[in-house]
């Protein structure tokens, strides 16, 4: 058996099955979230994807991302997000609603960290750094 410190994230996470009860918790969170929502385009989008379909893609990226053996077949972070002007302020509400429920589910603290590093490498791909002059008025 490998040492732990010599294990992937995904195997220290405890692999599909623990990813996949996290992601579930987390897209049930952020597909209701209300600050979320009030952007209009993720709103759409949250009831245009079926929820299913976008757990299952969010699992495979996060478990090929960690070092598993699965292979994310979405599409880039880019154009599945550039259309909807996600701002720095709703990429703070995703990262606490994150943050939430890998504490809900006890991930421990360095795990954590490299969870975040790693879900920090697509916020450029996904944040529109210019809020849209139509949303600053709301």
């Amino acid at each position: 058996m490998s040492n732990r410190s010599n294990a992937s994230l995904y195997d220290r996470l405890g692999g599909v099955y623990a990813i996949s009860a996290v992601v579930d918790t987390f897209i049930d969170r952020i597909m209701v979230d209300p600050v979320l929502n009030a952007n209009p385009l993720v709103d759409e989008a949250h009831h245009r994807v079926p929820k299913a379909g976008f757990k299952y893609l969010v699992t495979e990226m996060v478990c090929m991302a960690t070092g598993g053996p699965q292979r994310y077949t979405g599409k880039a972070m880019k154009e599945s997000h550039h259309h909807l002007k996600i701002t720095p302020a709703e990429w703070t509400v995703f990262a606490g609603h994150f943050k939430a429920v890998l504490d809900h589910y006890k991930v421990p603290e360095a795990e954590q960290k490299e969870l975040f590093e790693l879900v920090g490498t697509t916020r450029g791909d996904i944040v529109m750094e210019e809020v849209p002059a139509a949303r600053k008025a709301s």
